[in-house]
This record gives C-alpha cells, structure tokens and sequence, in this order.
C-alpha cells in the first residue's frame, strides 16, 4: 500500500476528530437534550461552537481535493517524492489547523492551511507530471 493510499485512510480518523470535535462543541452549548431533538428555534451559538463549525467546513471543502489525487495517485501508478510530501504535508497541517482555529494568533490559522493547499498542489504536480 502506497503512502499516499495510508494517509486516506487515517484521514477518516482525522475527519472523525473534526467531526467529534464539532458535535462536543455544540452539545456542550446547547445540552445534549436539544442537540437530539429537532433544533428548531436554534438560537446563535458561542463562539467555540461557531470555531467548530467553520473548522469542520473547512476541512469538508478540501477534502475532496486529497481523495480525488489520492484516487488519480493510486490508479496512475504515479506515487513519487511530490506525490509523498504533498500527502504528507496535507495531512499533518490540516491536523494542527484543528487546535490553530480556537487559538486566537493573527495569521497563524491562515499559514497553516496554506501548507495544507501546497501539499495539495504537489500532489497535483506529481499526478499530472
């Protein structure tokens, strides 16, 4: 099993840890008896819950991205040194842009999705190559 293929499959823990981590946050603010029932009359949420969210939408909106090169790694055959890093690269900054979205620093948040995007684009580089 190529690397690349091993990253995909511990990203479902870690879009479970996005999803836990969320579902904790919203049941903490709102109780777990309204977190069960039909959510209407939602009021707004903390801001904890807020950070939640956005996080888990985050990830959501580029994790098609790493499963598509994933798939058009595995099937090309083409697994390389970018291909390797990109994975790489992808998977241990979308696991710190977690705890990075409830710290508070200018811009910390923003780089480290950055390098999540340029793990992205190597994988793109090494599949299209």
């Amino acid at each position: 099993m190529s690397l690349e293929l091993t990253y995909l499959i511990w990203s479902v823990a870690l879009g479970a840890l996005y999803l836990c981590v969320q579902s904790t946050l919203y049941r903490l603010d709102y109780g777990v008896e309204f977190a069960g029932s039909q959510r209407d009359h939602e009021r707004a949420p903390n801001r904890w819950t807020v950070r939640g969210q956005r996080a888990l939408a985050n990830f959501l909106e580029t994790y098609p991205l790493f499963v598509a090169l994933v798939v058009a790694i595995e099937f090309s055959g083409r697994s390389d040194s970018l291909t390797f890093w990109g994975a790489h690269l992808w998977f241990w900054a979308r696991l710190v842009y977690l705890p990075c979205y409830f710290i508070d620093l200018k811009f910390l948040r923003s780089g480290v999705w950055t390098v999540s995007l340029v793990g992205l684009l190597l994988m793109f580089a090494g599949v299209v190559a």
